[in-house]
């Protein structure tokens, strides 16, 4: 029996397996193609996230320095609340006080017209003892009468009513004095109504 070979060219194998590996390839795209994103279009999204983050920053920026804002307008106010609070107690009797002048500034004046007429009496002392006892109690609300005589004119202390000339006072110091002023604590309760030498007459 005679087996005829048929001559392997070597070619045709090289042939034949590159279209097989060309085939497995083909069949793997088949089932796997992955997406490709290009370049320029990845650098537009990640500038546009990092857009987003800034301004969302910006805005947290913004909030944060509203608030701080904010609280410290409310401390201020809570302060200026204290203060006028601490204020308004200091002074709370300073209405009442200053309605009691008049009636201390006509037992004074009763006082004078009394000792002028040489007037001994016991109504003039009762008048006296009373307002020895309403300067007594003026003074535990640290209400103290003004030094005014002879002292230099100072419009915060002084109301000038007018001017005149004297040989005893000197220019631009009180002369005479027609009501007294009196200060509550560290505040000018009222202020004295007075007369301010021109000094001597030429």
């Amino acid at each position: 029996m005679t087996i005829v070979t048929t001559p392997c060219n070597e070619e045709d194998l090289v042939s034949e397996k590159e279209e097989n590996v060309q085939e497995a390839v083909e069949e793997r795209q088949d089932v796997y193609e992955p997406e490709i994103i290009e370049e320029p279009e990845q650098q537009a999204v990640e500038e546009n996230d990092t857009d987003e983050l800034a301004a969302v920053r910006q805005q947290c920026e913004e909030a944060n320095d509203k608030l701080l804002r904010m609280a410290a307008d409310f401390e201020n106010y809570k302060k200026r609340m204290e203060r006028d609070r601490a204020k308004s107690l200091k002074y709370a009797e300073e209405n009442l006080l200053k309605e009691l002048l008049p009636a201390v500034d006509n037992l004074e004046r009763a006082i004078v017209q009394g000792r002028k007429a040489d007037n001994n009496s016991e109504l003039l002392q009762g008048v006296e003892l009373t307002f020895k006892g309403l300067i007594a109690t003026l003074e535990k609300f640290e209400v103290t009468p003004l030094e005014s005589l002879g002292q230099p004119f100072d419009p915060n202390f002084h109301e000038a009513l007018a001017m005149d000339h004297s040989d005893e006072v000197a220019e631009n110091h009180v002369l005479q004095e027609f009501e007294k002023g009196y200060q509550y604590k560290d505040k000018l309760l009222r202020p004295a109504k007075v007369v301010v030498s021109k000094g001597a007459a030429d």
